[in-house]
């Protein structure tokens, strides 16, 4: 009984002791509860947001069912187009397979990491290197600077040689900086990486190391030494960006005295055509799978609003409204490939909204001049039904908005997720139309003429071992559509993608044969002349993988027999005078 009176008179003294804890408790557990409905509202479909639909989700954005998608997973998607070096791998690329030796190599790169087409807000990001922690790139940069073909002293040297790249920088302006459709430092590094990958692959079965003794039958093995100027052969576009991709890639694919050696040759085109190039009937296949995405833009208001949104806060000028969804995602990836913060906007007075109307030859002078790309994103509607070989298509023509400055909010990972996803389904689409293969043939019947030539000059014992075409997503979307190429990104093409063309000779038969690897992918089987049994599976390596070569007349029948069947024609011009497109269905 005395206990328990104590006990009592603890408790009493302790009361407010024990009133704080409990009320520490209660306001703990009312935390967890707000912070989990909180959580619960921003993963509900249109909860939570600043503006526009809201959603954790993927929203399949041309109709269908959502597919439950963390925000981190979906942006890591998006990013698959910014090529970050961890992408940036060797797979299936060959080089040496047992009985069979390797003649010469073709490669299409597309050139890395550039600044946004148009003026965007990037205060603070950050499109170079982080920290300088690429070795790569700070061996590549000394050695630009201690070059006696490099202006001493300067913050970006200058190529020296004679031709129409004379006076073109070898790197970009500013190490940071985002320059306007210029190569960042971000692009040079992923280069430098695929040209490392291209060494390990390439470089020991094509002998790029050996030097022929004219005192003996044999060669012997004098790294650094240059052996002629015909064995690697240089083709890119006149813009700063793929010409310094391409020295870039071949800085660590070739040694140092063989890259000074180096000649590079300018294509006209960005279709790399050489001479087979003006084709009115690509252009009107192109325009009419163009209106086919506009009248799916059109049906989605939700899409509209967020273009609306995400453009009239990221993009700097936009006097005519915003009216391509790819020329706000082109923006868009500005940020996201360089893992910048999404941005926010201040409230503006609200002004008069000026008439839109469509206009082919908007802003085309600027354009031109900033090197844009000939991509989905960007073509222009050709004014007339002919174009000039050499001149960037970009499409100003989707369905126009007026950009809203009178709200304020920032850009939020729906918005990003609701955008991407329409312009990913959009490609997918694109891409799996017949449009699309059958505009990629007759832009890419110049270049694979020209690859051919290349393939029957590596066969036939010509010196020339190694040929680079450096181009723009355009020139690969051309050549993978005509090819039947298809890959999981549709037409998308990203940063520093490669398309290489392997070209062997079995030692047993002496029959030629060639395999073609997408960014170190086999893709030989699905190209039409080579699937199935028209292509022979040989053992790639000794854990027993496989790798099919396609023989090499398929292509040389397929070039000069076979490539107008699906147009109807038999000979290019035929082709490109068509009156009519082939009717086919929307998508």
């Amino acid at each position: 009984m005395r206990l328990l009176k104590e006990l009592m008179r603890v408790a009493t003294q302790h009361r407010a002791f024990y009133c704080y804890v409990l009320l520490s408790v209660w306001i703990f557990l009312l935390i967890a509860g707000m912070y989990r409905y909180m959580g619960n509202v921003e993963s509900t479909p249109g909860g939570g947001s600043v503006f526009g639909p809201s959603s954790s989700g993927t929203v399949s954005s041309l109709g269908g069912d959502s597919l439950p998608s963390s925000t981190a997973q979906r942006f890591a998607k998006y990013r698959e187009r910014c090529a970050p070096l961890a992408q940036l791998q060797r797979l299936d690329d060959g080089g040496i397979l047992e009985g069979w030796k390797l003649q010469g190599v073709l490669l299409v790169i597309r050139h890395g990491d550039r600044g946004p087409i148009s003026h965007v807000r990037s205060a603070g990001i950050n499109c170079g290197v982080s920290g300088g922690s690429d070795n790569l790139v700070n061996r590549y940069r000394s050695f630009l600077y201690n070059s006696s073909s490099s202006a001493s002293g300067s913050n970006h040297m200058y190529w020296n040689k004679v031709g129409p790249f004379h006076g073109f920088p070898l790197l970009p302006a500013t190490e940071r900086g985002c320059p306007l459709g210029q190569l960042t430092y971000k692009g040079i590094s992923q280069l430098l990486h695929v040209g490392d990958i291209m060494h390990q692959v390439y470089a020991h079965p094509l002998s790029l190391l050996l030097k022929p003794n004219p005192n003996r039958a044999s060669v012997e093995t004098t790294p650094h030494t240059l052996l002629n100027s015909d064995e690697v052969v240089v083709f890119t576009t006149r813009y700063r960006r793929t010409f310094q991709s391409a020295l870039a890639m071949l800085f660590t694919l070739l040694p140092a005295d063989k890259w000074l050696a180096l000649n590079v040759r300018e294509s006209h085109s960005m279709a790399f055509c050489f001479g087979e190039c003006s084709c009115p009937q690509s252009a009107l296949l192109r325009k009419r799978l163009e209106a086919m995405g506009d009248k799916q833009l059109l049906k989605r208001g939700d899409v509209l609003d967020v273009m609306q949104w995400i453009g009239g806060t990221i993009l700097q000028h936009t006097p005519n409204g915003i009216s391509n969804p790819f020329e706000v995602v082109d923006a868009l990836l500005t940020v996201l490939c360089h893992d910048a913060t999404l941005p926010c906007r201040r409230k503006k007075a609200l002004s008069t909204p000026k008439p839109i109307r469509k206009n082919s030859n908007q802003e085309l002078v600027d354009v031109i001049n900033i090197d844009q790309d000939e991509t989905a994103a960007n073509l222009m509607q050709e004014a007339q039904t002919q174009v000039e070989p050499d001149s960037p298509e970009v499409e100003n023509g989707n369905p126009s908005v007026q950009a809203d400055e009178a709200q304020e909010g920032c850009v939020e990972p729906s918005h990003v997720d609701t955008l991407m996803s329409f312009a990913d389904e959009l490609s997918q689409r694109s891409a799996g139309h017949s449009y699309y293969k059958l505009s990629g043939l007759l832009r890419s019947y110049g270049m694979i003429r020209h690859i051919v030539s290349y393939m029957l000059k590596m066969i036939s014992g010509d010196r020339t071992k190694f040929v680079l075409y450096s181009g723009h997503d355009c020139t690969m979307q051309y050549l993978t559509a005509a090819l039947g190429i298809i890959t999981s990104q549709g037409q998308t093409i990203a940063y520093a993608s490669r398309l290489a063309f392997e070209v062997y000779r079995s030692e047993a038969h002496t029959d030629y044969y060639f395999r073609v690897v997408y960014n170190g992918k086999d893709v030989t089987q699905q190209i039409d002349f080579c699937e199935g049994g028209k292509s022979l599976r040989v053992t790639r390596d000794s854990r027993g993988n496989k790798a099919d070569l396609c023989p090499i007349e398929n292509i040389i029948r397929f070039l000069h027999e076979d490539y107008f069947s699906p147009l109807n024609a038999t000979n290019f011009k035929e082709a490109c005078g068509a009156v009519n497109p082939p009717k086919t269905g929307e998508f």
